[in-house]
C-alpha cells in the first residue's frame, strides 16, 4: 500500500471518493498547533489532503514510514507495495496499525514558564527562589527526527504533549545559563540588567539542545525573572537610598516623615499645619531637611532608635531589619566565624575563605584532628564540635 496522488478539487474532512474517507487538517484547529493526529487508523483507499504549510507522515510500528511535503490529495493504493509489506491484508480482514500525523511547517509562537522555582545561591542574599517566564518562537527543522523522537520515543499523541516538552527544555536551558552566570560571580541583583544577555545565550545554545528533537528555536523574548517579595523590597530600598544619597537611618527617617505627613492626625501633619498658621514651619523645616541631606549621624534623633551593626560592612541598620541595605547581608542566617588562615569574618557555611581562598578546617579540641566545615562530630574520635 502506498500513497498515490490524485487530481481534482480538495474535498473537506470526512468526504469520500468511491467509499474512501478523505482527511485534512482544518484551519480552525491548526492555529498555534504544531501537530495533529488523524483520529483513526488509516484504511485502504483513504485520502489525505496536504497543503503547502504542512507535512503528512505515514507512521507504523513506532517509526515514520513515508513523508508527504508537496501539496495535493493522496490516496492509499496498491496492496503489493513494499512500503507496508505483508501487514495490510484487506482480503483476510486484518486491519493495519498505521496512522497519519500532520506537522506544521510554519513558525509557531508559544510561551514558557517554570513549574517549580529555581534555587539561586547568591553571595549576598543566600538562596533565592527564582521563577521565570517568557515567549519563544520555534519550528520543525527536521520532520523525520521530530516524528520519530516525539511520537516514537516520547509517545506524544497531541500537540499539547509536544509543546509541553519543548517548554520544559527551554526552561532547563535557561536554568543552565543561570548556573553558569552564578559560577562567574553574577549576583541576583545583576539579573534584571542581564535579561537580554540571557536570551541571547539561550538562543546561541539552543541548536545543540534541540537538534536532537528536530526543532529549531528562532527567538527567545520577553524573559522575566521574578524575585521573592522580601528580596525585591530590599533591592528597591537600596536603589531608593542610592538615588537620594542617604544611608539607611536617614532614609527610614525620611520615609517616617512622609508617612506621618499623609496622616492628618499624625505628629508630622500637626507640625506642618501649625507652621503654616504661625509662620514657624519654615524655620523648623530647614534644619530638619538639612539634617537628612547632610547626615543625621551628626545630630542624634530625638527618640532613641534601636539599631545593630551589619557584621559584613559595619553599617548601622534597624534592629528588626532582615537584610542590610548597604551590602544585602541576610541577618536571618547570622552565622559568621573567623577564617583560621587569615582571620577574616566569613560565613560558617564557607568551604573556602572568600578572602584568602584557603579551605576552611577546624581542629578537634580532644584529639587535634582537622574537622571539615559543617561537620558536627570529629571524624576521628567522635567528639561533638562546639
Amino acid at each position: 500500500m502506498v500513497f498515490g496522488k490524485k487530481g481534482g478539487d480538495i474535498p473537506s474532512k470526512g468526504g469520500s471518493v468511491f467509499g474512501s474517507t478523505t482527511f485534512e487538517w482544518e484551519d480552525q484547529f491548526k492555529q498555534g498547533n504544531i501537530m495533529w493526529k488523524v483520529p483513526r487508523l488509516i484504511r485502504l483507499n483513504d485520502n489525505v489532503v496536504v497543503r503547502e504549510d504542512e507535512t503528512a507522515v505515514f507512521f507504523r510500528d513506532g517509526k515514520a514510514i513515508w513523508y508527504i511535503d508537496k501539496p495535493g490529495r493522496y490516496a492509499l493504493t496498491d496492496l503489493n507495495a513494499p512500503i507496508v509489506g505483508g501487514l495490510v491484508k484487506a482480503l483476510t480482514g486484518i486491519q493495519q496499525q498505521a496512522y497519519v500525523y500532520y506537522l506544521q511547517r510554519r513558525i509557531i509562537d508559544g510561551k514558557f514558564g517554570s513549574k517549580e522555582p529555581y534555587a539561586f545561591r547568591d553571595k549576598d542574599f543566600d538562596i533565592v527562589m527564582l521563577r521565570l517566564f517568557g515567549d519563544m518562537r520555534y519550528r520543525i527543522s527536521d520532520p523525520s527526527i521530530f516524528i520519530n523522537q516525539f511520537v516514537g520515543t516520547f509517545n506524544a499523541e497531541t500537540s499539547a504533549d509536544v509543546e509541553s516538552r519543548i517548554r520544559d527544555q527551554v526552561v532547563l536551558l535557561i536554568y543552565n545559563i543561570l548556573g553558569k552566570m552564578k559560577d562567574q560571580g553574577v549576583s541576583v541583583l545583576d539579573l534584571p540588567s542581564n535579561l537580554l544577555n540571557i536570551e541571547e545565550a539561550v538562543l546561541a545554545s539552543s541548536k545543540a539542545a534541540f537538534d536532537q528533537y528536530g526543532i529549531e528555536i528562532n527567538k527567545i523574548s520577553g524573559l522575566n525573572i521574578s524575585l521573592p517579595e522580601a528580596v525585591q523590597k530590599a533591592i528597591d530600598t537600596r536603589s531608593s537610598m542610592k538615588v537620594v544619597g542617604a544611608n539607611y537611618l536617614q532614609f527610614q527617617a525620611g520615609q517616617a516623615m512622609v508617612d506621618a505627613a499623609k496622616n492628618p492626625g499624625g505628629t508630622a501633619g500637626a507640625g506642618v499645619g501649625l507652621g503654616m498658621g504661625l509662620g514657624a514651619g519654615a524655620g523648623m523645616a530647614y534644619p530638619m531637611a538639612s539634617n537628612i541631606t547632610q547626615g543625621m549621624s551628626q545630630q542624634p534623633p530625638q527618640q532613641e532608635r534601636k539599631v545593630k551593626k551589619c557584621p559584613k560592612c559595619q553599617t548601622e541598620v534597624d534592629e528588626n531589619a532582615k537584610f542590610c541595605p548597604s551590602c544585602g547581608y541576610n541577618f536571618e542566617s547570622d552565622q559568621l566565624m573567623k577564617c583560621p588562615s587569615c582571620g577574616k569574618d566569613i560565613p560558617k557555611t564557607s568551604k573556602f575563605c572568600p578572602e584568602c581562598g584557603k579551605p576552611i578546617v577546624t581542629k578537634c579540641l580532644k584529639c587535634g584532628t582537622e574537622i571539615p566545615a559543617g561537620a558536627k562530630f570529629c571524624p576521628n574520635c567522635g567528639e561533638k564540635v562546639v
